[in-house]
């Protein structure tokens, strides 16, 4: 489902990204960790084409795009390369003066794939899916964060993407918040969604994740199973890494 190879991020002379190889499977779920500034986030912008990598190569499903010396991505790749992705952020960023409904159905009606009345339903269906049917007519200063995010998710799901990304989802939530959007992701999880999350909850990585994949000084350092990575890291940085999150 996606391949990568070589990717290279540079922010003038500062190497985000150094060569980072990966690769994940059809229905897959990928949780990505490691310590802060270690380049996960970029990484995770890289492959919705957030951050135009400097060099390397991105593939997802049929579509694949090169990047290095004067590489341009036109405006058309950008928009379907993206049309394969959702991507859900550490803050909700929904729209502050639509419904919750509205902010579902938005990115469907507004880019001409649905008509607003087919949008709508499918927005319907989908806050029924994360549990907020009855949130639909609220404003989002009306809710909570734990909905908020939920109801980003929904928005990232409305326009039927292939897959998933998820860059810290619960880092702005309050501890108790937490759980109700994780739920939704172990869902969407069983469902076969296929999934690369940005997170530090290691009982999520362990419980849903079919992959973990620790990155270190904008490289892959392990990846692997949940119990090969968590359970038994091979090298001293990622015992070392664990030994401070996981309690």
């Amino acid at each position: 489902m996606i391949t990568v190879k070589g990717l290279e991020k540079k922010f003038g002379q500062l190497r985000v990204l150094r060569g980072v190889d990966f690769q994940i499977d059809r229905g897959e779920v990928a949780v990505v960790i490691g310590p802060s500034g270690c380049g996960k986030s970029t990484f995770l912008r890289c492959l919705n084409l957030l951050e135009d990598p400097t060099a390397g190569q991105i593939e997802i499903g049929e579509r694949r795009l090169e990047f290095g010396s004067g590489t341009k991505v036109s405006d058309a790749q950008r928009a379907t390369f993206r049309s394969k992705t959702g991507m859900v952020f550490q803050n909700f960023n929904l729209f502050p003066h639509m419904t919750v409904r509205e902010n579902v159905m938005s990115g469907p009606y507004l880019n001409g794939r649905l008509n607003r009345t087919d949008a709508a339903a499918r927005a319907d269906r989908l806050l029924a899916r994360v549990g907020l049917s009855e949130r639909a007519e609220q404003m989002p200063g009306q809710i909570s964060g734990g909905q908020a995010q939920r109801v980003a998710i929904a928005r990232a799901l409305a326009l039927e993407p292939e897959v998933m990304l998820f860059d810290e989802p619960t880092s702005a939530l309050d501890p108790e918040l937490v759980g109700e959007v994780l739920d939704v992701m172990k869902v969407l999880a069983e469902e076969g969604t296929t999934m690369v999350v940005v997170t530090h909850e290691m009982s999520f990585a362990r419980d849903v994740a079919t992959k973990v994949v620790f990155m270190d000084e904008g490289r892959v350092g392990e990846m692997g199973p949940p119990d090969q990575v968590l359970d038994a890291p091979s090298s001293p940085r990622l015992q070392t890494f664990l030994s401070k999150v996981v309690h």
